[in-house]
């Protein structure tokens, strides 16, 4: 039986961006990607193992119930050891099935929001069992948080 992967969660762009440079940590795990099918993540994950989720997310009912109806297909599938993501609205719906289904989650937040938390980072608070920061000062809002420092 192979080992179950690590779930990497989030949208294109800079949280894309982010979670790639933890190269040094997945690069020798099982894993399987969820973003946005854009130009750049197609580019980024070519040869890795991807399920394009709906964009936009933001205040998008209806990619919302898409992307929980993909988490629920995905988590059931590939059973995954735990769930990481740098945001954003994409990982919600993971995180809370995930929570569920007693996987771990892992919260980064992402680097350049250092004096208030991101939306992405409040919703998915409750469902989320390690917060890790960028920055110290993040800690403020995310008290338990463990600060990692910057990923870029």
């Amino acid at each position: 039986m192979s080992p179950r992967p690590v779930l990497l969660v989030a949208s294109s762009g800079g949280h894309l961006t982010q979670l790639c440079s933890l190269r040094p940590w997945w690069r020798d795990r099982e894993r399987v990607w969820v973003t946005f099918r854009t130009p750049d993540a197609e580019s980024v994950l070519d040869g890795e193992r991807v399920r394009w989720a709906f964009h936009p997310t933001t205040r998008h009912a209806g990619n919302l119930v898409r992307n929980t109806w993909l988490a629920v297909r995905v988590l059931r599938e590939r059973r995954p050891s735990a769930v990481v993501t740098t945001g954003a609205g994409v990982a919600l719906p993971f995180f809370v099935l995930a929570w569920l289904l007693r996987i771990p989650t892992v919260y980064i937040e992402v680097y350049d929001r250092i004096d208030t938390p991101t939306l992405t980072a409040r919703l998915c608070r409750p469902f989320t069992r390690l917060f890790l920061a960028q920055w110290e000062e993040q800690r403020a809002f995310m008290p338990t948080a463990i600060t990692v420092g910057p990923l870029l």
